[in-house]
């Protein structure tokens, strides 16, 4: 007589892992997060020069003040 347990998971041993696409979709998922972390990565460095610009609302300029040569 089968027990409780063996009645409830008899399919276990007709299942059988597709190893060929969990690693192509494992490959697939790290390139895809490696290309955004890298795209990440450099959006932060490469930034637009019209958002400098905007740091000044006014749109005045600062006046650049000279510094006078120094004699020894």
């Amino acid at each position: 007589m089968a027990t409780e347990g063996e009645l409830m998971f008899h399919d276990q041993s007709d299942f059988e892992y597709d190893y060929e696409t969990l690693r192509t979709t494992g490959v697939i998922i790290g390139v895809i997060l490696f290309v955004s972390g890298i795209l990440i990565a450099l959006s932060k460095k490469l930034t637009c020069s019209k958002s400098s610009s905007n740091s000044n609302p006014a749109g005045t300029q600062i006046p650049k003040t000279e510094v006078p040569p120094q004699t020894v």
